[in-house]
């Protein structure tokens, strides 16, 4: 099944739009679908490759932290003020 997506562009943008398609061989329509899966991909990748990067990051430390009863306790004391 496909969908129809309607994008309002201003003429300056839609003319880049047909130069970058025409220069590639391709219709508007095809320049855009593709366009839009590799942002689709690139931005998916992304997110999950940046997580990850701050997540090992992160495990490279080794910060002093008390054991959990310790770190409740003094969350509750916080909390009562």
């Amino acid at each position: 099944m496909s969908t129809r997506l309607q994008v309002v562009l201003d003429d300056r943008e839609l003319e880049e739009i047909r130069a970058a398609a025409q220069r590639e061989g391709t219709t508007v329509s095809e320049w855009v679908r593709r366009t839009l899966r590799l942002a689709r991909n690139s931005t998916a990748a992304g997110a999950a490759e940046s997580k990850m990067a701050v997540l090992r990051a992160a495990a490279r430390y080794e910060f002093p932290a008390p054991d959990i009863d310790q770190m409740l306790e003094e969350t509750q004391r916080g909390y009562r003020g």
